[in-house]
């Protein structure tokens, strides 16, 4: 399947880490887009790996995190308002 995923992480205590871990375990299994956004083509086996270890650091009440599913990025139109940089652009 086809994922979208957006993050914001609070910046209090220690989120500056946790920012750094949610992002490393985001780039082992997706395409960075910019700042907190990532997408890539995902199986079932490996979205849920990618939630359980995102959720080793995400704290409920201070940070965020939402995927976007569909089937493949045919069906998700992009459109670039400003700076057209389309880093997936190497998926076959």
């Amino acid at each position: 399947m086809y994922l979208v995923l957006v993050y914001d992480i609070n910046m209090e205590g220690n989120g500056p880490k946790i920012l750094r871990n949610v992002f490393k375990i985001c780039k082992k299994y997706l395409t960075h887009i910019q700042n907190s956004v990532f997408e890539g083509e995902l199986s079932e086996g490996q979205m849920m790996q990618l939630k359980i270890e995102i959720k080793q650091y995400l704290r409920e009440d201070m940070d965020s995190c939402i995927i976007f599913k569909g089937r493949n990025d045919i069906w998700m139109k992009k459109e670039f308002v400003i700076k057209e940089e389309d880093k997936t652009s190497t998926f076959l």
